[in-house]
């Protein structure tokens, strides 16, 4: 481990932060909430801290492998997380360090759980760097950075590699800082054309910015304490379900419509399964509602498709309490938690292509007990998919189940109810917020304790970073040569 190149990628890092932390500081002096000088302090923090840094290891050899890359992104995201939280902790909106972290890697992590009980008492200032803290995490903050390592004398593909959700991480272009400059491109691009239909449906430009931050990052903070559904607009709702959707797509494929690419882009397996899952999930939440919850078929399938829409893309977002919906909406809900978007989108949970290829594998195996003699590969878009990236993709699985079976116990061992620990790790390793019992739609995580906080937040880093990545840092071998 190259740990002078790590420090200073961190420091850069730190620097970066310093400055996005000073974003909100004029709407705190124009609103005159006396926050600006939390955000100030946690700047110059930061700022001190990365100069340190950079300054010690100016003579780091310019050398960065996968194990660097690896420590960079999961320290990196702890890093975020900690001098995130310092501006609820120094302004006393979240007054126990604890919670104030957990607010902070939920919103790096965009899981969009929260331990506000009033969220509406938030000062702007803060639910403007809430809302910057999932629009930069959802496509990642190791990728923007992408576009300064050339100046400290380091390569990126490496952190590409541990960032991008998703079984292989497309390059765009055949450099990889133009890769990142393309996707934060469309990712720029979306956020802004959602910030204009949402003002065009009667939202101050306020509200507007930080939904459609949240939004585009499949994150979930809202601005109000009854999230969406506080807008009652049949329009917003239409809206943020569309571009939850566009979230959840893997962004190359943006990039291809928007390159003239559209028909290749739209014939992706992944994506026709994606949107299939999604129709198919909210015709059957529209059946099930019908006559026991809604009477009117549009009401039915506005509140259907949202709910729908934002929880397979693990966004979070609630316009209705799905906890009293016919006990088939909510079975499926968790069903689509578990799925999540596409790879390479900024949805959570284990992705639709993931998903798609461990179906394929079963029906080969079991095609293979009927024919022994046969041979079949798996194949995603008529290419057979290479053995390694197979093995990657069942191992993760793997791994994904038992850190939700370990943290589900971890919960329970904290005296949680059986329901709420099982759905507060779902929800947290799966990135999507909200989840059911005592963390439902309605409901927050403030009550749950201060260790099942941290065992929490954990989940929400190794679910964004997809576990391999943060588990990796903790073999003594990647520390060795």
């Amino acid at each position: 481990m190259n740990i002078p190149v790590l420090v200073r990628v961190l420091g850069a890092l730190g620097v970066f932060l310093a400055a996005v932390l000073l974003v909100p500081v004029p709407l705190s002096i124009v609103d005159g909430d006396g926050t600006h000088g939390a955000l100030l302090g946690a700047s110059a923090l930061a700022l001190c801290g990365g100069a340190a840094c950079i300054f010690a290891s100016r003579r780091a050899r310019p050398e960065l492998t996968h194990r660097e890359g690896f420590a960079v992104v999961t320290m990196g995201w702890v890093l975020f997380g900690v001098i995130g939280a310092l501006p609820y902790y120094f302004s006393g909106a979240i007054p126990t360090l604890v919670d104030a972290v957990f607010e902070a890697i939920s919103g790096f992590t965009t899981t969009g759980s929260t331990i506000l009980t009033d969220i509406e008492a938030l000062p702007r200032s803060l639910h403007l760097w809430r809302a910057l803290t999932h629009w930069l995490g959802g496509m990642g903050i190791i990728v923007l950075s992408l576009a300064i390592l050339p100046m400290l004398g380091v390569g990126g593909m490496q952190l590409f590699r541990a960032e991008v959700p998703g079984p292989t991480a497309d390059r765009l272009s055949p450099r990889i800082q133009d890769t990142a400059k393309l996707l934060w491109g469309v990712y720029v691009g979306i956020t802004a054309a959602e910030v204009v239909l949402l003002l065009f449906g009667g939202m101050n430009w306020f509200d507007a910015v930080c939904h459609a931050f949240a939004t585009m990052a499949t994150g979930g903070f809202s601005t109000r304490n009854a999230s969406v559904g506080a807008f009652d607009s049949a329009f917003i709702d239409y809206v943020i379900s569309a571009f939850m959707f566009l979230a959840g797509v893997n962004f190359a494929l943006h990039y291809a419509v928007l390159a003239g690419r559209a028909r290749k882009a739209l014939g992706n397996e992944e994506l026709r399964v994606y949107a299939g899952i999604t129709l198919v999930a909210t015709a059957v939440l529209v059946v099930a509602n019908w006559g026991s919850v809604y009477e009117s078929f549009p009401d039915n399938l506005r509140y259907s498709l949202f709910q729908a829409v934002s929880i397979l893309t693990t966004t979070g977002f609630g316009t209705a309490d799905y906890e009293l919906w016919p006990m088939l909406c909510q079975v499926l809900l968790v069903l689509l938690m578990f799925v999540g978007g596409s790879a390479g989108s900024t949805g959570g949970g284990m992705k639709v292509s993931r998903m798609l290829l461990i179906v394929k594998h079963a029906v080969v195996q079991v095609w293979g007990l009927i024919h022994p003699r046969g041979v079949r590969r798996v194949k995603l878009d008529g290419r057979p998919v290479p053995d390694v990236i197979m093995q990657g993709i069942l191992g993760l699985f793997a791994l994904y189940l038992l850190v939700t079976g370990v943290g589900t116990l971890g919960m329970a061992a904290l005296g949680v109810e059986p329901v709420t620990a099982v759905a507060s790790v779902i929800a947290c390793v799966g990135n999507i917020g909200p989840g059911l019992g005592e963390v439902g739609p309605v409901d927050n995580y403030a009550h749950l304790p201060q260790a099942g906080k941290v065992l929490l937040s954990f989940c929400m880093l190794l679910g964004r970073l997809e576990i391999f990545t943060v588990i990796a840092v903790f073999f003594p071998s990647a520390w060795r040569k």
